[in-house]
């Protein structure tokens, strides 16, 4: 497997230049998926050359239909997509093959697939799922290493409520619900930028929602008819937060591009809290490095709170901050466990139990030679290896790979010795 290998820049000229943000892959994965309801030609625009995006199109292809990917145009064709199983290897090691749940079992009338993957984020439970189906009159059988669920009458209406806030979840019954026999009431729904582009998309197909953004969304019976849909996927928000932690770490003049800044408001917010200035010109963000960072508590939580996603690269912001920072996370169990590595390269932190930790600073960074857990902890390690002193060695590119395009061109082109080996 590939690493990184990054030269610190402790002492070194900053980072500047332009980069350009690619489409976001959590809203490119619940597209792909819904596409296999479509009759005809889905074209997406925008579409980042990431593993997630190759992952699902290979379990597309497994069900029976045809995908083609060339300079972010991703097209799918799924009219002879009838196969029930999604390929155990591909949906083990992607979170987001649940997407395909719904579409698959509203066309087919059953789906059998395994217990999903993707990264090791502790407890990340199927339970909403397989309550929602349940809801909707299917049939669930688990057996040792799948699950079958079966919707011998097609699936009826009602009311599902999350008793979790869930993006996926709440993604893959509004794809579902679209060929139910009677209207859906999804209660307690995630609210991401990534819902409303989902919501748009089934409604440029033909489906009939409303409330898509608001915690409850209806969703229609309807009937999909276009020869070709095409649609443009939105910025990667998480991609942009993570250069503009970035720039707040190494910048001189960082100009990244191609962004939706009301996407990312929460994070401009802890940034000006610590001191950061950051210019918006349109689609473009302006930052450079502050003289001084000022340490900040965060609570991480549903859109519009702080993203979970940037929750690891802030606290590398947080070990070059005057003073103690915390972090609350909310969202997920066990993703403060890559500090204890980042406590091994210098940083002053305590992790006072599975959901909180603090972070005191400056502090400087040493090289280490280490291995991301995570995709979002990957790229958190980057970061620190590019603030370090030394040369480090970034394990398990694979990760990170899964959520960014090209990071060591993108790094590269602002300055930082990154290289892939």
């Amino acid at each position: 497997m590939s690493s990184f290998r990054v030269s610190g820049l402790s002492g070194k000229p900053l980072l500047e230049g332009d980069v350009y943000i690619d489409g976001a892959k959590n809203a490119a994965l619940p597209l792909m998926a819904a596409s296999v309801l479509m009759p005809g030609e889905v074209v997406l625009n925008n579409v980042p050359d990431i593993a997630d995006v190759g992952a699902m199109r290979d379990l597309i292809e497994g069900l029976g239909g045809f995908t083609s990917y060339k300079d972010s145009v991703c097209s799918i064709r799924a009219e002879k997509a009838t196969g029930a199983v999604l390929l155990g290897d591909v949906a083990k090691r992607l979170r987001a093959s649940v997407l395909l749940l719904g579409s698959v079992l509203a066309r087919n009338g059953s789906v059998v697939f395994p217990h999903p993957g993707g990264c090791v984020l502790g407890s990340r439970p199927i339970d909403l799922f397989l309550d929602g189906f349940s809801r909707l009159g299917c049939t669930i059988t688990e057996q040792e290493e799948t699950t079958t669920i079966t919707a011998k009458e097609g699936l009826s209406g009602g009311v599902i409520f999350f008793k979790v806030v869930s993006v996926t979840a709440t993604e893959t019954f509004m794809i579902a619900a679209t060929q139910a026999a009677h209207p859906v009431v999804l209660k307690n729904c995630a609210m991401e930028p990534e819902i409303v582009a989902l919501g748009e998309f089934l409604q440029a197909a033909g489906a009939r929602l409303e409330g898509v953004g608001t915690p409850t969304i209806t969703i229609y019976p309807s009937v999909f008819e276009l020869p070709r849909v095409e649609a443009t996927i939105i910025p990667d928000r998480i991609e942009t937060g993570s250069f503009l932690i970035l720039g707040a770490l190494l910048g001189r003049d960082m100009r990244i591009h191609s962004t939706e800044p009301a996407h990312n408001e929460a994070l401009l917010a802890a940034l000006e809290e610590m001191g950061v200035r950051v210019r918006i010109d349109g689609t473009s963000l302006h930052i450079k490095k502050p003289e001084t960072l000022r340490a900040i508590s965060v609570r991480t939580h549903e859109y519009p709170g702080f993203p979970t996603d940037l929750q690891a690269p802030l606290a590398l912001l947080m070990t070059q901050a005057t003073g103690e920072s915390s972090i609350l996370e909310t969202v997920f169990d066990g993703r403060l466990n890559y500090l204890n590595d980042i406590q091994t390269m210098g940083a002053e932190v305590h992790v006072w139990n599975p959901h909180k930790a603090t972070i005191k600073g400056p502090t400087p960074l040493k090289a280490k030679n280490i291995d991301g857990p995570d995709i979002r902890a990957g790229l958190a390690f980057l970061l620190a290896a590019a603030v370090a002193d030394g040369t480090s060695i970034v394990g398990n590119a694979h990760l990170i790979d899964r959520g960014y395009a090209s990071i060591e061109k993108k790094m590269g082109n602002l300055g930082l010795s990154i290289e892939r080996i």
